[in-house]
């Protein structure tokens, strides 16, 4: 009688990886003291101030590696989501990373795009950019600001949250590109694809 004995390929788990959204960069949502009316996240012209979030283009958030901020203050610095297709390497993936921010509270669907022709649809649920609107999808601050820019003032007595969330990536083929919903009041700041970890595999030993 043969047994089926289950074991790694030995392969090393690839590293995530950060999706350069800046060609898709729609709107402006950070500013400077210095250039309060540079944007606006909101109808409000409201912005994150750009002194209490990172500056070098690339983050660190709970290990995970993203291309953030897209651009410098007062520059196109999220994706304003209006169902844009975003193209990504292709390969096998887990989850998609987003830090991202919502004007209210917002459950939509994506639709994942696979090399094999394949297009399913996930949950993006995105929490409320107010700190006093708790995250109700499991979301994870990534920062949140002491400060809200508006185009005439900074208001110290309310700051913004910029939250990472995750969409799942369930189907064991090639992934190719995901699309936005047609929700404006979605913002991603940054994308990161982690790859899918290598699972064991079957094989025949001798009983």
């Amino acid at each position: 009688m043969e047994l089926l004995q289950a074991h790694t390929d030995g392969h090393q788990d690839a590293p995530p990886l950060p999706v350069d959204l800046a060609p898709h960069a729609d709107n402006t949502g950070i500013t400077g003291a210095d250039g309060l009316s540079g944007g606006a996240f909101n109808l409000w012209g409201n912005t994150y101030p750009a002194d209490e979030l990172p500056t070098a283009g690339t983050a660190v958030v709970d290990g995970l590696p993203f291309r953030f901020p897209l651009g410098p203050p007062g520059e196109p610095d999220n994706v304003r989501c209006a169902g844009q297709l975003i193209e990504l390497p292709p390969g096998r993936y887990d989850w998609i990373q987003l830090l991202a921010a919502a004007e209210r509270r917002t459950e939509d669907q994506v639709l994942l795009h696979y090399a094999d022709g394949s297009v399913d649809p996930e949950w993006l649920r995105v929490s409320d950019f107010w700190p006093e609107t708790a995250s109700r999808f499991g979301g994870v601050p990534a920062y949140t600001c002491t400060r809200l820019h508006y185009p005439r003032h900074v208001e110290r007595k309310f700051g913004p949250t910029l939250w990472r969330h995750r969409v799942p990536v369930p189907r064991e083929s090639a992934l190719a590109a995901i699309r936005l919903p047609d929700n404006p009041a979605v913002h991603v700041f940054a994308m990161t694809l982690v790859p899918a970890r290598p699972g064991p595999r079957a094989q025949e030993v001798p009983s």
